[in-house]
C-alpha cells in the first residue's frame, strides 16, 4: 500500500527519518553531558539547538499534512507520529536544562545508565522510522517496536533501583529532590519512545 504513495509524498518519510536522527543526536548529547559532566552550559545549549531543529521539521511536517489531500498514511497518524517524536526531544532538553539549572554538581551510576537507555531506545525509534515507508518490513518494524518496549521496561527497574538507594544513602534533602526529578525526566524519555511504538505499530496494523 505505501509503495502506491510514495513516489507522491515520500516527503513525509523523510521529514520522520531527519527528525529522528534528530532525537539520535540529541539522546547522545545527553548521555556524553552525563557521562563527562563538564562545560554544562554549552552542552544543554547545543542540545536546545538540536530540539530548534527538529521543532522546524516537525512544523514542516504538519504544514505539508495541511497542503496535501491525499496523504501516505493516516492523517492523524502522521500528526501523532511527528509530534510525539517532538515530545522526545522535548524532554531530552529538559534534563540537560534542569541539570544546569538545578546546579547539580554530580550525576549517579544510575543516572548515566538511564542516559545510556534513552540513547538505545532514539535508535530504535530512528531504525523503526527508517523502515517504515514500505509494509514489506512490517515484520522487522514490529520487532523493533517490541525492543524499544524492553528498553523501557529496563528503565523502569533502574528508575526504581535508583530512587530506592536515592531515599536510603542520600542525606541531603535538596540533592534528593534534584536527583528524583532528573531520574523521573530520563525515564519519561523512554516512555515517550514506547508512545511513538505504539503509534507504529498501530500504523502496521492499519496497513497490512
Amino acid at each position: 500500500m505505501f509503495g502506491r504513495f510514495m513516489p507522491k509524498e515520500g516527503r513525509f518519510f523523510e521529514f520522520f527519518n531527519e527528525h529522528a536522527l534528530a532525537i539520535v543526536d540529541g539522546a547522545r548529547e545527553l548521555a556524553s553531558l552525563m557521562s563527562h559532566f563538564d562545560d554544562l552550559q554549552r552542552r544543554a545549549y547545543s542540545i536546545e539547538s538540536i530540539e530548534k531543529r527538529a521543532d522546524k521539521i516537525t512544523h514542516a511536517t504538519v504544514d505539508l499534512l495541511h497542503k496535501t489531500f491525499i496523504t501516505p498514511l493516516d492523517r492523524d497518524a502522521i500528526h501523532q507520529l511527528i509530534t510525539t517524536m517532538d515530545d522526545i526531544l522535548d524532554l531530552i532538553e529538559d534534563v540537560a536544562h534542569s541539570i544546569f539549572l538545578y546546579d547539580i554538581k554530580r550525576v549517579t551510576p544510575e543516572a548515566q545508565k538511564l542516559a545510556e537507555i534513552c540513547v538505545a531506545c532514539s535508535e530504535k525509534v530512528q531504525a523503526a522510522v527508517r523502515l517504515l515507508p514500505s509494509m514489506e518490513n512490517a515484520s522487522e518494524i514490529l520487532a523493533v517496536c517490541e525492543e524499544i518496549d524492553r528498553l523501557e521496561s529496563e528503565a523502569d527497574h533502574v528508575m526504581r533501583a535508583a530512587m530506592a538507594k536515592l531515599f536510603r544513602e542520600e542525606p541531603d534533602v535538596r540533592q534528593v529532590i534534584k536527583l528524583k526529578e532528573i531520574y523521573e525526566l530520563l525515564e519519561s524519555v523512554t516512555d515517550k519512545c514506547e508512545d511513538v511504538a505504539n503509534i507504529i505499530e498501530g500504523i502496521i496494523v492499519e496497513n497490512a
